[in-house]
């Protein structure tokens, strides 16, 4: 049986009950940053006056408290605190923040729990201080060592100031940490972007994320296109990092993130394996299962903090939600599971989209005889021209 079973996009299942309960993650968005980088278009803000912390940590408390009931007697596995420049926040309101959270929700033992931060100490608290409140993993966007470099993308932190931090990361024992790279910046040469991979190594990175930069619609660099380097500028400099990568035994599990044998990232990990999380804060998106109804909740929260403060906890603070469509359903978890070197899991499937594999057969099938995938077992693994072409294989599974 293939494609032809279904009798249309919202088509549920047959055959009784499928969809179950994947891990669970929770993400939480703290928005304001000291000043919004041009090349930016996630939902952060610039932060006019006084940092409101007191007030923002208990919005977001009643916001998870609204999520419960869709949740009881589920245990989280990691917690994710993104922004914007979650370090805004100093040691003792994320200490406020974590115990407020674990009082609501069951958290496992060895949970990962990550801090976004930047480089600069006037955007964060001591690291120990962070390890203390309960941080376990640091995430530096650090983007570049060069000086000239970071001035023209915006950044408000130099090469003194990245140094100091993971100085201060090493200094406070905190052993799991990634280090977030960007090349073919502005005017950056492909030895400039090899020197910035070097140094970064030379503090013995478990996780290294290194990622093209992009021209993204709704920033300043879009109305005011710097130039970068061409597409070919751009490979030279990607393939000359990925040998110096491969040969310090960095595996790329991820499009854009690699870590040495069991650093991956777990959060991350859980996203791309299309599993559940709780999205709390201004903007921040959530991802529910729900097999007594067998659907899948999509939810946003409003994206201006002022406007997500007033309503949180209420109705009236999610700006969406609503329930999946099988076909959507589909589309998701392979857009996501092609995103990983080891492909994806057909073990996976039935509970996690709530449909028999039968329902995708033919389309797998059509990508294996173009030579994009093959079959390892229960795995689907992109070939190395699939690899290179993954928006083909995605698109495959387009609504």
């Amino acid at each position: 049986m293939g494609d032809d079973t279904r009798s249309g996009p919202g088509s549920e299942p047959t055959g009784g009950a499928l969809l179950g309960t994947p891990p669970l993650a929770l993400y939480v968005h703290l928005p304001w940053c000291v000043r919004k980088c041009p090349y930016c278009d996630f939902n952060s803000h610039a932060l006019r006056g006084a940092l409101p912390a007191d007030e923002y940590i208990a919005a977001l408390l009643r916001d998870l408290e609204s999520e419960l009931p869709l949740v009881w007697g589920r245990v989280v596995g990691s917690v994710f605190l993104g922004g914007g420049t979650p370090s805004l926040f100093d040691a003792r309101q994320i200490d406020r923040l974590l115990s407020g959270i674990r009082s609501r929700l069951t958290l496992a033992p060895d949970a990962e729990i990550t801090l976004e931060a930047n480089p600069g100490t006037v955007e964060h608290d001591s690291f120990a201080a962070y390890r203390d409140a309960g941080i376990n993993r640091v995430s530096l966007g650090v983007q570049s060592f060069d000086d000239t470099l970071l001035r023209r993308i915006g950044r408000i932190h130099g090469r003194a100031e990245v140094l100091a931090a993971l100085e201060s990361i090493a200094a406070a024992g905190i052993e799991n940490f990634n280090v977030d790279l960007m090349y073919a910046l502005p005017g950056q040469r492909a030895g400039q972007a090899v020197e910035d991979v070097r140094t970064a190594l030379s503090f013995d990175p478990p996780h290294l994320s290194h990622y093209q930069l992009t021209i993204e619609p709704n920033t300043y660099f879009h109305a005011h296109r710097p130039a970068t380097p061409d597409d070919e500028q751009a490979w030279t400099m990607q393939e000359r990092c990925t040998e110096l990568l491969e040969a310090a035994g960095f595996e790329d599990y991820e499009i854009s993130a690699r870590a040495r044998p069991g650093k991956a990232c777990r959060h991350n990990l859980n996203y791309w394996r299309y599993g559940d999380f709780i999205g709390i804060g201004a903007g921040a998106h959530g991802k529910i299962s729900l097999p007594e109804g067998q659907a899948v909740r999509r939810s946003m929260r409003l994206r201006h903090p002022r406007d997500w403060m007033r309503a949180a906890g209420a109705p009236e603070a999610l700006a969406e939600v609503r329930e999946l469509p099988l076909a959507e359903r589909i589309f998701e978890f392979f857009l996501n599971q092609f995103r990983l070197r080891g492909g994806v899991r057909k073990d996976h499937f039935p509970a996690r989209v709530g449909a028999p594999w039968s329902a995708v057969e033919t389309r797998v099938a059509r990508l294996v005889q173009r030579g994009l995938l093959e079959e390892r077992g229960d795995h689907l693994v992109p070939t190395a021209t699939g690899w290179r072409f993954v928006n083909d294989l995605q698109a495959e599974f387009l609504p």
